[in-house]
């Protein structure tokens, strides 16, 4: 095949084959003249000439790791095409794994360094313990691998000098189960938690496992989803994935891998037990080989990666003198005779005495004064290559870099300047065509494909070319023809940089080189297959009930919530005598106290049933004044709801007259994508998430209609909503039209203007800044340009407002940010978006934007599932501590990584920066902050941007949109300073990739006294999960008080009935008044009399029952009572048998949960709230469905209740409000009358609940 000439045809050259015998005899082997470009395909290179033998590739560092990881991937795969998807098929339709190493279905192995210090008490990220075991557990059992290739591991450094388990070890703590197997559940999850592995409730995270009855949950830490295990008695008679966010199943599986479930911890413990080491089998490498790897901690041995390796297994050290200033600076940190480390030097002396061979490869040349070295070329024979006879044997292999041919700095020169780059390499490659060298052309994508194909036609470089461009080839391997078309082959892969090898003739090209990529974007490395989507936005959870917290109960008001409680179900809905008898059934019951209608009365309390947990919602109103309770049976409430709902009338006409006349206005419909569209959108290196594709599809739709687009983009930090902006502008650009991206400050319109130029560097689209960063007479130049239509695209700050500023043709104005203009400009605001499409981003949106959103009243999209990769934020709250914040700031430089510090003082700016640099001599910091001249902050932003700083200690400056993917640590000096959204928006600058990232909140010792502080600081902690965003705009909505959201006018409505119901009441008005036929919702009461819904339940008299509301919104329905309320419910045990035998005595049957099927009380919560939600038979089978799949088979009592709640939306739909049974006789209830058959009520003839429900229900379909 074509795409093996590359590998192929190299590794045939002379100086490649007379290198065989190099590596025959062993030692060391030092190959310079190889970029660092080209080191990944040497790895791949020697791959192919020695398939029988491992080869790990030593990195200095994780980010050249993951780069040379990403590249290995892809020329294996070039390598051997076809073969990896095959046996990936082949397996999946069989034998799905646990991991993809397991049968050597990934192409190479990724082994990480632990990303904690060596001497921190804190454990590595379950992602990182997972790509190390995926690669031990692989290396253990390499028949499970591809026979006829060994292993090629990455690793770094610090990795290496890590020791790890024996391989015995690794062996006997690996179990693997297939279906049919004979296991005790409970001796399974005996000996899973010996292994490390952490019970819970609910499996979410890896190394967590859940039984519940003959299910068991468990996810592997090298699975990429979490296994549902069910079990018939002993025997495993299913395995399935399931997703950890909706605990749904996936995929039946066939058989599981689970290793051990940690290793530091795992580790740790066996090293601390005292027969630790006895019997274990260290593998068979131990009793041949020296202990390089090896140390004894008692009669227990740790091991190194390089225990797991044969003899003549290849090290290939890439940059030899990198790895050892990495190596002496890690060993600096690692505390004297610790068992978990290895030193370096040692190491690389033991594995020549392994019989392992060494291959140091150098880009630097060969010194002109050496003389010819005898492993070189000779001038008589340039293709000779002969041994050396003593010492590291020396080659020199020209893998040249392209840097000479396509110089990228570290920005986007100007327009012309980087057209001028581009024609002149595409020249070049010409040149080199005809000059006969094979030119492989690496494209990430089609799109990038395709737009390479017409760069070429546009420079007139011969349709020859262009053929092979566009049809590359895949036939059989020939030889190849002399002419121009066989020259020139692309392929569909991602790699870093090109390089060119002259002695074959060969040059690698990538769209780095074609495009000018100044900034090399890395295709993501997908730890686990699946994205954690968020809460959906329209479902407004207000969630952290606490004891004492304010709550709104739709039919009797503003109460106190006092927690929940366990009662015997016949004390009826309010207090009578608090003693409880022995016999009496019980129920959960939400406990709410109102306002005594007599100051010498106790306050009345409320039990609200489980079943009624819907009509509870929390207390949100305008202010920090807390609100006078309302009293139960009194008329203020129902005053207090009619004035609101007459307040909200008034105000959602004022609303939809602002919306009807923009409507009313024409405005410019764009014509449907052009090709260029298509090739641009699909030559995005990353998956657009669902929703992302969603908003982009609905902004476009927007855009080609006459109506002018008003549509905001909500998403939280990081979740691709630059993307969305950036496909509506240049489909505005592609008709003529101009657009203008206002951003709130500076340094975000830098970034904003190198992410557009670097996305659209491929076409002829001209992106313009203005800024303070831009001088004066620059400045000028764009306004000029932009005023003749000459600048495409304009990204600018409220300089953007200012009356010079005129467009040719505006079409678009995106909006970045849009809280954190003032009120002037978004008067000017108005002005400038008067007739023009308008895109708004937010990642936290006030309140009233939010809610005008979800009301109807302005078009929203939401992106609310995070990018594949995405990890959340760790967040620590803390006092000052120096030698904390050094341990914090060397972590991340060990991974390369960067650091903000905040410290929104500029007066003592400066001096923190020192205390910084003496904490941490070998960091480089460097101070930003809005009062530097823009030069100088563009300067100090430039450099961190461009990796050439560790710490960047500034003010807020950071905190709009700044995205630096490398930055994965933020500390913030007095967080107590900071409200909770802005806290929230600074924390978003770091998790930007996929690194665990962390965010430090540093407080002064009084401040953790302060009520709005820690409220504000559990918070953050708190909503530390991906997509919290929402939940943090209500949270500080709650913490701040609503305020003046909606007019003075409306406040007191707001503080009378809550926020929340405030809103659901705008929602209805608002859909109302638009004409929308929303049908009410009708609450129906269930009296049924030969069924309980409680254990033991009597049927409460007509009297205790107050009747419910007949018209509930849906949005009224959806409320969540946390688990650090419901946690200390337990199962009332002691009178369950004897209340199933009363109940059984009365004729009557259960319909309830049990507590032995959902032993979780906020589980049983979660599941009657789904109850409550229950509007059609889709979801009814939804619910049933998952409880199934989650827990088991129902019992009887579960199967009853789903069966109840049929009959509740089956009434509910033909607007019957009750449903009740008096012995056989059937009294249905629809608009105050009761249905009558004959003149009769209805009469059930059978006598068993469930078939009396059957008959209830063929009833209700006949009406």
């Amino acid at each position: 095949m074509i795409e093996h000439d590359i590998i192929t045809l190299i590794s045939q050259t002379p100086e490649l084959q007379s290198m065989r015998g190099l590596f025959g005899s062993g030692g060391e082997v030092l190959c310079r003249g190889i970029s660092r470009a080209a080191q990944p395909f040497f790895a791949a290179l020697l791959h192919q000439m020695f398939p029988e033998r491992p080869i790990v590739v030593v990195t200095a560092g994780v980010k050249i790791q993951e780069s040379f990881h990403q590249d290995i991937e892809t020329w294996l795969r070039i390598e051997r095409p076809g073969e990896l998807e095959a046996k990936r098929s082949k397996s999946q339709a069989s034998v799905p794994l646990s991991s993809a190493a397991d049968l050597g279905l990934s192409a190479s192995l990724f082994y990480p360094a632990w990303e904690t210090l060596p001497h921190e008490a804190k454990l590595p990220h379950a992602d990182v313990i997972s790509e190390r075991l995926e690669t031990l557990v692989a290396l253990s059992s390499p028949s499970a691998r591809h026979p006829q290739a060994a292993p090629l591991v990455i690793t770094t450094v610090a990795a290496l000098m890590q020791r790890t388990f024996p391989p015995g070890m690794i062996k006997e703590r690996t179990r693997v189960l297939s279906r049919g197997d004979r296991v005790v559940p409970l001796d399974l999850i005996e000996w899973l938690e010996e292994q490390g592995y952490e019970p819970e409730a609910q499996v979410t995270q890896k190394g967590e496992i859940a039984l519940r009855g003959g299910i068991l949950d468990v996810y592997p830490l090298t699975s990429p989803w979490p296994v549902r295990l069910e079990f018939f008695g002993d025997e495993l008679e299913s395995l399935r994935y399931f997703n950890p966010n909706t605990q749904i199943s996936r995929e039946q599986i066939e058989t599981i891998t689970l290793p051990p479930g940690g290793e530091i911890a795992t580790l740790r413990r066996i090293m601390d037990s005292p027969d630790a080491g006895q019997g274990t089998d260290l593998g068979e490498s131990s009793s041949a080989q020296t202990d390089a790897g090896k140390v004894a901690t008692g009669q227990f041995a740790l091991a190194a990666l390089v225990d797991y390796l044969p003899r003549r297994s290849i090290f290939l050290l890439c940059e030899p003198q990198e790895l050892h200033q990495h190596a002496v600076l890690y060993a600096e940190q690692i505390p004297a005779n610790d068992p978990f480390f290895l030193d370096w030097t040692h190491l690389l002396d033991q594995l020549s005495e392994r019989g392992m061979i060494t291959v140091a490869v150098s880009e630097e040349e060969p010194a002109p004064s050496a003389g010819v070295n005898p492993l070189e070329p000779s001038p008589e024979n340039p293709s000779k290559v002969s041994p050396a006879s003593s010492g590291p044997q020396n080659a020199w292999l020209p893998f040249s870099s392209l840097d000479a041919f396509r110089p990228l700095g570290e920005r986007s020169p100007e327009q012309q300047i980087a057209e001028a780059q581009r024609r002149e390499f595409f020249n070049q490659l010409h040149r080199w065509l005809r000059q006969g060298y094979a030119v492989h052309v690496f494209c990430n994508n089609d799109g990038e494909r395709q737009r390479f194909s017409e760069i070429w036609q546009e420079y007139g470089l011969g349709e020859a070319g262009l053929s092979a461009v566009l049809a590359p080839q895949r036939s059989e391997a020939s030889p190849r023809p002399s002419s121009l078309t066989s020259h020139l082959v692309t392929h569909l892969g991602g790699l870093a940089r090109g390089f060119l090898y002259d002695p074959a003739k060969v040059v690698v090209i990538t769209d780095a080189e074609i495009f000018g990529r100044y900034k090399v974007q890395r295709a993501r490395r997908l730890k686990s297959r699946h994205a954690a989507a968020a809460r959906s936005a329209l479902d407004i959870d207000f969630t952290d009930l606490e004891e004492g917290d304010y709550v709104v109960h739709l039919q009797h008001g503003i109460g106190r919530y006092l927690g929940l409680k366990i009662l015997p179900t016949g004390l009826g809905r309010k207090t009578a005598n608090p003693s409880v008898e022995a016999g009496d059934a019980e129920q959960e019951c939400l406990v709410i106290e109102y306002a005594a209608s007599d100051s010498d009365q106790p306050p009345p309390k409320l039990y609200v049933p489980m079943t009624e947990a819907h009509l509870v919602s929390k207390y949100v109103g305008t202010g920090k004044a807390r609100p006078a309770l309302n009293s139960l049976g009194g008329t203020r409430w129902a005053k207090a709801k009619a004035q609101a709902e007459e307040a909200v009338r008034d105000l959602a006409g004022e609303l939809l007259t602002i919306q009807a006349a923009r409507e009313s206005q024409p405005g410019h419909a764009y014509a449907a994508d052009t090709p260029w569209q298509r090739e641009f959108e699909s030559a995005f290196l990353y998956e657009e998430t669902p929703d992302q594709m969603r908003s982009i599809l609905e902004a476009k739709k927007d855009m080609e209609s006459t109506k002018p687009m008003d549509r905001l983009i909500c998403g939280d930090v990081g979740y691709g909503k630059t993307e969305v902006a950036i496909r509506a502008a240049f489909k505005a650009v592609m008709e003529g039209r101009q657009v203008a991206v206002l951003v709130p400050t500076t340094i975000l319109a830098q970034q904003h203007s190198n992410t557009f130029r670097e996305r659209m560097a491929d076409y002829p689209i001209r992106v313009e800044q203005l800024s303070r960063f831009r001088t004066r007479r620059e400045q000028t130049e764009v306004v000029k340009l932009l005023a003749e239509g000459s600048v495409d695209i304009v990204i600018g700050t409220h300089r953007l407002l200012q009356n010079d500023i005129t467009f040719k043709d505006l079409g678009l104005v995106v909006i970045d940010e849009e809280q954190r203009f003032g009120v002037l400009h978004k008067e000017k605001l108005k002005l400038l978006c008067k007739l023009v499409d308008v895109l708004t981003l937010s990642a936290t949106p006030i309140p009233r934007t939010l809610y005008l959103a979800l009301t109807g009243a302005r078009d929203m999209s939401t992106i609310e599932t995070p990018p594949q990769d995405r990890l959340p934020v760790e967040t620590v709250v803390t006092q000052y501590d120096e030698r904390l914040l050094r341990d914090v700031i060397q972590r991340e430089i060990n991974r390369d990584g960067q650091v903000y510090y905040l410290h929104n003082r500029v007066h003592d700016i400066e001096s923190v920066a020192m205390r910084i640099r003496s904490l941490i001599p070998s960091a480089r910091v460097i101070v930003g902050h809005g009062q530097m001249e823009s030069d100088d902050l563009e300067e100090v932003m430039a450099k961190f941007i461009n990796g050439d700083a560790d710490v960047l200690v500034s003010t807020t400056i950071i905190e709009s949109g700044i995205d630096i993917p490398n930055a994965n640590t933020i500390i913030i000096d007095r967080a107590d300073r900071f409200g909770l959204s802005d806290l929230y928006q600074l924390r978003g600058r770091v998790g930007r990739y996929k690194h665990q990232a962390y965010a430090y909140l540093l407080l002064p010792r009084h401040a953790a006294l302060l009520s709005d502080v820690r409220k504000r600081i559990s918070a953050i902690r708190q909503y530390s999960s991906l997509g919290s965003g929402f939940k943090i705009a209500m949270r500080d909505l709650e913490i701040r008080g609503a305020g003046n959201l909606l007019g003075p006018q409306q406040s007191g409505h707001i503080t009378a009935v809550g926020f929340e119901l405030y809103c659901q009441l705008l929602k209805q008005s608002i859909s109302a008044l638009k004409g929308e036929k929303v049908k009410p919702r009708v609450e129906v009461v269930i009296r049924l009399d030969f069924i309980a819904l409680n254990p033991g339940e009597e049927q409460r008299s007509q009297g205790e029952k107050q009747k419910a509301e007949t018209s509930v919104g849906k949005a009224e329905l959806e409320i969540n009572v946390p688990r650090e309320v419901a946690s200390y419910v337990r199962e009332p045990e002691r009178n369950l048998k004897s209340q199933i035998s009363n109940l059984k005595a009365l004729g009557k049957a259960a319909a309830y949960i049990p507590f032995r099927f959902i032993p979780e009380a906020q589980h049983r919560i979660g599941i009657y709230r789904k109850l409550a939600q229950i509007s059609d038979k889709p979801s009814l089978d939804a619910l049933r469905n998952e409880l199934r799949d989650r827990f088991g088979k129902l019992p009887a009592a579960m199967e009853l209740l789903l069966q109840v709640a049929e009959l509740k939306y089956l009434a509910s739909e033909r607007s019957v409000a009750s449903v009740e049974t008096k012995e056989e006789k059937l009294m249905l209830m629809r608009n105050n009358d009761y249905i009558m058959l004959g003149g009769k009520f209805p009469r059930l003839a059978k006598k068993e609940a469930k078939a009396r429900l059957a008959e209830i229900k063929k009833l209700l379909l006949a009406l």
